[in-house]
């Protein structure tokens, strides 16, 4: 047990002087520069991290400054911390503008604020400020090497923006179950439609508009019943218009089928 007390000690000791130790504890940020330089070149990002948030403030306008920041923000990088990561990169673009490396940091700035962006039911302010910056990446930089990812980025986000939307109108539909008022539910679905004409969530939204026509017109008050069975059939036409072979085909069909026996009364 003695024996094992001891080599704790010494390996305790020998850690305190290691290099690193030493480099923490010393005033020469050149000697803490070093062994930053050299954690991060062993892939040891958390321990180059904590020496250059040590030399940052006092390594500005020195001549090894851009290489030091550059090393900074891919530690963060990383190590996953993106909102760091995107702050630093985004200074590394703004105070060394010329660099070689700058347009590798105005990308990763760029992609490190859109791995801050949440699942698409929640606040989605961090997204649109990630697909602001990568679009402003894509404007100064329109031969990059790194458009393609840039722009698969930027469509995805908007993607999970169009879902947050679509999910948000939606709601209405499900709301009109408990109101038993589905008139909210076509207005925001129609908005929906309007606003992203060319959105993945479109045939969705034509059937979820089309069902809260066919609910309200069904049971509609006896004057209003004529006109909203209409207004029905042509949501589902252009259901059908969109898509013939819609995997809501059979639920819209047995509707119509509905509708135009409902109509009959009128014809009558």
């Amino acid at each position: 047990m003695n024996r094992i007390f001891c080599l704790l000690i010494i390996a305790v000791a020998f850690a305190s002087c290691s290099p690193y130790q030493k480099a923490l504890k010393s005033e020469d940020i050149a000697v803490k520069y070093d062994i930053a330089s050299k954690m991060y070149d062993a892939g040891k990002y958390t321990k180059a991290i904590r020496l250059f948030e040590q030399i940052a403030p006092s390594y500005r306008g020195k001549p090894a400054a851009e290489k030091m920041f550059y090393m900074f923000g891919q530690s963060y990088y990383k190590t996953k911390q993106h909102y760091l990561a995107a702050y630093q990169f985004e200074s590394f673009t703004s105070s060394y503008p010329k660099s070689e490396k700058a347009e590798e940091a105005a990308y990763l700035s760029a992609e490190s604020y859109s791995r801050l962006s949440p699942r698409y039911s929640l606040d989605q302010g961090d997204t649109d400020k990630a697909i602001d910056k990568l679009q402003a990446f894509i404007n100064n930089y329109p031969n990059s090497e790194y458009l393609p990812k840039a722009n698969e980025i930027v469509k995805s986000l908007r993607e999970k923006l169009e879902k947050k939307a679509f999910e948000n109108a939606k709601q209405y539909h499900t709301i009109g179950g408990y109101t038993r008022d589905y008139s909210a539910a076509i207005k925001a679905l129609d908005n929906f439609i309007a606003d992203y004409p060319g959105t993945p969530f479109k045939e969705d939204a034509l059937y979820y508009r089309f069902d809260s026509a066919y609910i309200l017109a069904i049971n509609s008050v006896e004057n209003k019943k004529k006109e909203r069975l209409n207004l029905a059939k042509a949501s589902y036409a252009m259901l059908m218009k969109f898509n013939a072979s819609t995997q809501y085909k059979k639920d819209a069909d047995d509707k119509l089928a509905r509708i135009e026996k409902e109509l009959q009364q009128f014809s009558n």
